[in-house]
């Protein structure tokens, strides 16, 4: 009973004074309030100074702890680290240039035939191009220089295509009776060999090729029939890359305007500049490519004549079509001619053709391709391989032909884009020599014609 008046009256005079702090507290948040920026309060017009205002007594609400707690959160966008950020604005555009580039190859894909007879009419018109350019310049009209360039280049590849298959068919005779006597030659080399080998395993092999063959007839058969199909389809896109060379050598200038106005005006500049290195760039392959690819069918088919192989001339033929193939081009158009020797003539003519063929592959690729393409088409051999690699599985034969062309071309717009983004005074430079991808480019389109172009002197 002592005890409790004393409690009382403690929480009575602590309340007391909470109170009067929280009236201070009022009235100081007050003057703060009505106050002209310099600590002293406003009066109303015609009060005297003397008269204090009346006190406020408007409740004061204070902030409560969730209402502080939301006013703090910061924006979820700053909330998540800048590296997530930047891996998250890299991934929706990869997703987007992904699907894009899904989209194109599905479109391509349905029209492969005729990508591929453009692009081959593109690689025709790099090389003929400058036969039409010479002819203007003696003066032959510009639909007659097209004409005769165009005549003479088609009539020359048919030419080569009949030499070939009447060499062919001249020597299959021949052949056939050479290749009876190769595998007998062959099959007494292995049984004398340190292979081995015996008589009734040669036989068995023999018996189960035969066994084979004969089991598969009809998918060899419906395999004959696709190759009917195959062949429509090949004369198709033949006649297309025709007259797409006849239109790109004859109106290939105002082909390549009519495709800028196509680009977005911002972006016109850069790509008009851009293509007139890219046809720089797909000639000095082409040309160098030919180069190449006729000194190696020249040495090895004269190679392969002195060893007395039959079908010296076919296999040159061959060999010079498959140079268009950086690196596997020239595994199999050896490994062919190696084979057709060793069917024919035996075990060490083989061997002596397999040393020719190495022997001139790596002249070809340790003097002919850097002096003759120089810094013309500069690829890395990793990139050459994946892009014919990709370009095999994608389109076949053909696109292992294009794969490296389009490489090296993208090379070069990339290389020439980012210098052109970079400003004028790193454009501004001497004019590059071949078509390499640039460090410096000049900013204004240059002269290299595109094709049906005529250079003026």
């Amino acid at each position: 009973m002592s005890r409790m008046p004393e409690w009382l009256e403690r929480l009575g005079a602590g309340l007391a004074r909470w109170g009067t702090r929280l009236e201070e507290r009022q009235a100081e948040a007050a003057r703060h309030g009505n106050g002209n920026g310099n600590g002293e309060e406003e009066l109303p017009a015609g009060q005297p100074e003397s008269v204090p205002p009346p006190p406020s007594y408007a409740p004061s609400v204070p902030a409560t702890p969730s209402s502080r707690a939301i006013a703090s959160r910061p924006d979820p966008a700053t909330a998540i680290p800048w590296g997530m950020r930047v891996a998250a604005e890299a991934g929706w555009r990869l997703l987007v240039l992904a699907g894009t580039l899904w989209v194109l190859m599905r479109v391509i894909s349905a029209v492969q035939l005729v990508v591929l007879a453009f692009v081959a009419a593109l690689l025709i018109t790099a090389l003929l191009q400058p036969t039409v350019r010479r002819l203007r310049r003696v003066g032959l009209p510009r639909g007659i220089a097209t004409a005769v360039t165009a005549v003479l280049g088609f009539v020359g590849m048919g030419l080569v295509g009949w030499f070939v298959v009447w060499q062919v068919l001249d020597n299959l005779d021949n052949v056939a009776d050479r290749v009876k006597d190769g595998i007998e030659e062959l099959k007494r080399w292995l049984l004398n060999s340190p292979f081995h080998v015996t008589e009734q395993q040669i036989n068995d092999i023999a018996k189960n090729l035969q066994d084979t063959i004969g089991t598969n007839t009809q998918e060899i058969t419906s395999a004959g029939l696709e190759g009917v199909g195959v062949l429509v389809e090949i004369l198709t896109g033949m006649l297309l890359a025709m007259f797409s060379t006849l239109f790109l050598l004859y109106d290939g200038k105002r082909i390549w305007q009519w495709s800028l106005k196509l680009v977005p005006a911002q972006a016109r500049p850069g790509v008009a500049g851009a293509g007139p290195r890219a046809w720089r760039t797909l000639t000095a392959y082409v040309r160098g490519t030919v180069i190449v690819a006729l000194i190696d069918a020249i040495f090895i088919g004269l190679g392969i004549y002195f060893l007395d192989v039959p079908l010296a001339v076919p296999l040159a033929v061959f060999i010079f079509l498959f140079a268009f193939i950086p690196l596997v081009g020239a595994v199999v158009s050896g490994a062919l001619a190696v084979v057709v020797a060793l069917v024919t003539q035996g075990v060490f003519t083989a061997l002596m053709v397999l040393v020719v063929v190495l022997a001139v592959q790596q002249i070809e690729g340790h003097v002919l391709q850097p002096f003759i393409l120089g810094r013309a088409v500069r690829v890395h051999p990793l990139a050459v391989v994946l892009a014919v690699a990709a370009g095999g599985l994608t389109a076949g034969i053909g696109g292992a032909v294009v794969a490296v062309p389009l490489v090296a071309v993208t090379n070069t717009v990339v290389g020439y884009l980012r210098a052109y983004g970079q400003g004028p005074m790193q454009r501004i430079g001497p004019a590059p020599h071949g078509a390499t991808v640039m460090e410096v480019a000049p900013t204004p389109p240059p002269s290299a014609p595109m094709p049906g172009e005529e250079e003026e002197r």
